[in-house]
């Protein structure tokens, strides 16, 4: 139905998490609605972040240094850390400002001898923090309760 390029194009666009074939056919022809410029800086924008970021060594959150600047900020508490999944789960928590430890996003080793807490009531259980307001996910936080 499509040129063998815009059907590559909406391929690509299909494997991103939560895009199907229709939102990826309405962003392919959205891609082919702007201005050559336009579609070279988003080009060179995902070619310059698989290029430049990575994991932080003691965390894993997303950096472009070596350390990331959670983690090299002398004001955060370093007896506390939080165990996210994901580094957007570190995003939504730091949107509260709540949380003034580290963190550690999984996929590495905890260090010895943590306190282990989790988040108090008001988030679904199973619920993605991305999707978690601020307010409730604040409250969660500072309720957080000893396992």
């Amino acid at each position: 139905m499509f040129s063998p390029s815009v059907e590559n194009l909406v391929a690509q666009l299909t494997r991103l998490p939560g895009i199907g074939s229709r939102t990826a056919q309405r962003l392919a022809f959205h891609i082919l609605q702007r201005p050559k410029d336009e579609v070279l800086a988003l080009s060179a924008a995902l070619a310059d972040v698989k290029e430049r970021v990575r994991f932080c060594r003691e965390c894993g959150n997303l950096t472009e240094e070596e350390l990331c600047g959670i983690c090299t900020d002398a004001r955060r508490d370093h007896s506390l850390i939080c165990v996210v999944e994901q580094p957007v789960d570190l995003v939504s928590l730091e949107r509260t400002h709540e949380f003034r430890g580290l963190y550690h996003v999984l996929g590495g080793a905890l260090r010895d001898r943590v306190r282990v807490t989790r988040l108090a009531s008001g988030l679904p259980v199973g619920g993605d923090l991305e999707y978690a307001d601020e307010v409730t996910l604040g409250r969660a936080l500072a309720g957080r309760r000893e396992m």
